[in-house]
């Protein structure tokens, strides 16, 4: 029902705009016409590698030789957070001393800090702080196999923090090896 009134609703438009080529195929694969991709992008200024800070690394208990992964989003089921704590064991296996930072709130975050007391929540942070989270890590975890577009993944790379997503949706589009 949902889907058939979605196509009603957007065969009366003129446009249709999605952030990625991903979802445009999904959605012309569902019916939607007028579909038109409208990239997105992030402030360069505010997400930049100037913004690391030693100072904050100290903070979050991470010398200078130290890993620091990080998760920005949502702290949510949905959000794979499951995989993005599989993950880190996975990287803490070989880097012992790493530590993983996860940024932002949700339901998950007091009852994964009282399991994870080794890991870092920052909670929600927006802005220069939020700048400063990204550039000061050495790997950003994104786990999502849900979004459309996350642009998460362009506030990482435009911190210059490599990336590590599954080959879908938007990081699919963002993210080339090599």
């Amino acid at each position: 029902m949902v889907s058939s009134y979605l196509r009603i609703f957007h065969r009366r438009t003129q446009a249709t705009m999605v952030p990625t080529e991903t979802l445009a195929a999904e959605l012309a694969g569902a019916g939607i016409p007028g579909l038109h991709v409208i990239r997105r992008g992030v402030d360069t200024e505010l997400f930049s590698p100037r913004r690391r800070s030693e100072v904050l690394r100290r903070a979050w208990g991470v010398g200078e030789r130290q890993l620091a992964v990080i998760y920005v989003g949502r702290i949510a089921a949905e959000k794979n957070i499951a995989l993005a704590l599989r993950a880190f064991s996975a990287i803490e296996a070989n880097h012992p001393d790493a530590r993983f930072i996860l940024v932002g709130d949700g339901p998950l975050r007091e009852s994964l800090a009282r399991q994870h007391p080794r890991h870092h929540f920052a909670g929600a942070r927006v802005g220069v702080e939020l700048a400063e989270h990204y550039a000061s890590a050495d790997l950003f975890l994104f786990p999502s196999l849900t979004e459309t577009f996350g642009n998460v993944t362009l506030e990482a790379m435009a911190s210059g923090v490599p990336v590590m997503a599954y080959r879908s949706a938007a990081a699919a589009e963002l993210i080339r090896d090599g």
